[in-house]
């Protein structure tokens, strides 16, 4: 499972020109699957992104959690993470989840994000997405679990 956890002042994804989800400050997701991930690897994920002290507290120091800023997240699926180019000029997805399997694993990680107090927006799976965002800082981090 790749995360590239982006820090954002706003963020909306849009399919048709139409916004079908929006934050305010918070973190968009970019997720992707690999064939094998677990319900482990979707909890590891869930703890790390909830839990990452990225927003700044009154000194200016990176500090706060995401839940004590009243942040929220926007979690698109991007298959594209496990995109291989090492080899030739065109990108290899073999390690990309299978797209009905990489679905289910986006649900559930969803439905995790969305158990804590944290309000959770999301893309639409397997649609041709447009996305938005304000940068919040020059913070992005790419999380993976093995």
């Amino acid at each position: 499972m790749r995360v590239v956890l982006q820090r954002v002042a706003r963020a909306e994804v849009r399919v048709a020109g139409q916004a079908v989800g929006a934050i305010g400050r918070g973190y968009l997701l970019l997720v992707g699957f690999k064939g094998g991930d677990s319900e482990e690897d979707l909890r590891w994920m869930v703890e790390k992104v909830r839990g990452l002290r990225l927003f700044p507290d009154s000194d200016g120091k990176m500090n706060l959690p995401i839940d004590e800023i009243g942040g929220e997240f926007l979690v698109v699926s991007q298959f594209t993470l496990y995109a291989d180019v090492r080899k030739g000029r065109r990108p290899s997805f073999v390690d990309a989840a299978e797209p009905a399997e990489a679905e289910r694993l986006y649900e559930r990680f969803v439905d995790l994000l969305r158990s804590s107090t944290i309000p959770v927006a999301t893309g639409s799976f397997g649609a041709l997405m447009e996305v938005d965002f304000i940068n919040d800082g020059p913070v992005t981090l790419i999380l993976e679990r093995d």
